[in-house]
């Protein structure tokens, strides 16, 4: 899929990956970005066409699905993340708002925006997801778990939604310099590289993006041998 041209709704677009998705859409000649987010006023990016957005309400995806009637591209960004294992006294409570977020919204938005993209050609999905889609180390135990869903969804929608010709992108990557990952001492790509090879790998027809080296080694580690724990063919 081409960006220039295109109509595109970005969740969470008023910072971190999202306001970098926006910049960079607008840069490479998108026709119009719908920037979602719960509060309309902090969208500030000029050039965006600012959209209330709330992913965990269904009467404002509703919405959003009525406006964006033109829209080609859709970039499920919006995610939330919090500290803790699965073992934490509040760990239940904490995975149901992790997994609504970022999980349930996701296929929320999908089910909302699939006939659109069908009705304007077909187009495609960029799901943002995580290198915790395929690892857990327990410090964020529910948003790694949510990722996992979120990347069988992501896997599960590419094969639903062939017929019509729609692309479902996943975006997979490690540490990202955003307020969601303020609290972590570790390396940290930027926005706006992680943005830029997302973009790069739409428009080369792929269905997945590795955006940095972490993500690339453990995908590769994951790939490279069946492991030793699994039954091997006599």
């Amino acid at each position: 899929m081409k960006i220039e041209n295109a109509v595109v709704l970005v969740t969470g677009a008023n910072r971190g990956i999202g306001l970098a998705f926006a910049r960079e859409l607008l840069a490479r000649g998108a026709r119009k970005v719908y920037a979602g987010a719960r509060d309309p006023v902090t969208v500030t990016q000029a050039g965006v066409q600012p959209l209330r957005l709330d992913v965990n309400k269904p009467e404002d995806v509703a919405a959003a699905a009525e406006l964006a009637t033109d829209v080609t591209l859709v970039i499920n960004n919006a995610g939330i993340a919090q500290p803790g294992g699965f073992l934490a006294a509040d760990s239940e409570d904490v995975a149901r708002r992790i997994f609504e977020t970022n999980f349930f919204a996701v296929l929320r938005m999908s089910k909302a925006i699939a006939p659109i993209l069908k009705a304007n050609g077909g187009g495609a999905l960029l799901n943002v997801l995580s290198v915790a889609s395929w690892v857990n180390g327990g410090e964020l135990a529910a948003y790694s778990a949510s990722k996992s869903a979120a990347w069988s969804l992501t896997n599960a929608l590419r094969n639903e939604l062939a017929l019509q010709k729609t692309q479902v992108l996943g975006l997979h990557m490690a540490y990202v310099d955003t307020d969601l990952t303020r609290g972590f001492e570790v390396p940290k790509s930027s926005p706006e590289e992680i943005v830029k090879r997302a973009l790069d790998g739409l428009e080369s027809g792929l269905d997945e993006v590795l955006a940095d080296e972490l993500t690339q080694q453990v995908k590769q580690g994951m790939t490279a041998a069946r492991p030793s724990y699994l039954p091997q063919a006599s």
